[in-house]
């Protein structure tokens, strides 16, 4: 199948930055959204990145007017005419399973759907379609437009055609495609949240403050940021969901949230986007 038509579902940081870069690739984007104060803010957010990137030489006149064509819709009518659905809602297995039986009868015969999940199970979530050899897992990393991974998950049932076929899309993205087994929290977060959680405890235990801990991996390990500020990036909130489901699902208490960590999420402390986490942004 030839793709034209990219369709997101989902305008929050990580949807509105698939669009964006769907679009500055050559796709004809939508953006779909039930909230309008969401796609209001996706649209601003995409301007904003576009004009920066333009500034910078990044991208190019053609692809600015591209990204500046995206559609943003509160409901999945337009899907029908869709290539590729993308999902990138909230990290919560009840939503995403209903969102994609929704896909799955809005969306045509044939029509890969994917997931940006950054945790579960896209077996789990192709059983909810009648079409699991053409279900994926495209998880992109944040923020969309400038990092070049796209971890690609394969569910029980995916098959070759639409692995090779979301591989390709990937590369017209500028993205580089790296193929991760189903397995909880992929090759990722199976790395990286255990790291951040360590630095949780770290903090907890008065090892160090919040800027000597992220500073200790800039400096000392090369990392251009440190797993606080990370995780204040990526939400608290969805960290804790990712420990949970490493904890749970590979039976290990090794990674087990950090006390700490779940006081600040019941607090509301939820990093960047919320104003507040282990840094102010006030």
């Amino acid at each position: 199948m030839s793709i034209r038509h990219v369709f997101v579902i989902g305008a929050g940081t990580m949807g509105n930055g698939i669009a964006q870069v769907a679009a500055t690739s050559g796709y004809q984007a939508t953006c779909m959204d039930v909230q309008s104060t969401a796609l209001e803010k996706a649209k601003a957010a995409i301007a904003r990145s576009t004009t920066k990137l333009l500034e910078k030489g990044m991208i190019d006149a053609e692809q600015k007017a591209s990204a500046d064509a995206i559609q943003f819709v509160p409901n999945m009518n337009a899907m029908k005419d869709a290539d590729l659905v993308i999902e990138a809602a909230t990290e919560n297995p009840e939503v995403k399973l209903k969102i994609f039986k929704d896909m799955d009868a809005s969306a045509r015969e044939g029509v890969i759907l994917a997931s940006n999940t950054s945790s579960i199970s896209i077996t789990k979530i192709a059983a909810a379609t009648n079409r699991p050899d053409r279900v994926i897992g495209m998880h992109f990393m944040n923020p969309v437009p400038l990092m070049k991974l796209v971890e690609v998950i394969r569910g029980l049932g995916t098959s070759d055609e639409t692995a090779k076929t979301v591989a390709d899309i990937c590369k017209v993205m500028g993205k580089e495609p790296v193929e991760a087994n189903d397995s909880p929290g992929f090759i990722s977060n199976r790395i990286l949240c255990p790291m951040i959680n360590e630095a949780v405890f770290a903090l907890q235990e008065g090892v160090g403050t919040p800027e000597a801990i992220d500073q200790v991996m800039k400096l000392g390990m090369n990392h251009p940021m440190g797993p606080l500020e990370l995780a204040d990036l990526i939400g608290l909130d969805v960290v804790l969901f990712i420990l949970e489901v490493l904890q749970r699902d590979l039976g290990e208490d090794k990674y087990r949230p950090a006390y700490l960590l779940r006081k600040m999420v019941d607090a509301g402390h939820l990093g960047k986007k919320a104003g507040r986490g282990f840094y102010s942004y006030q």
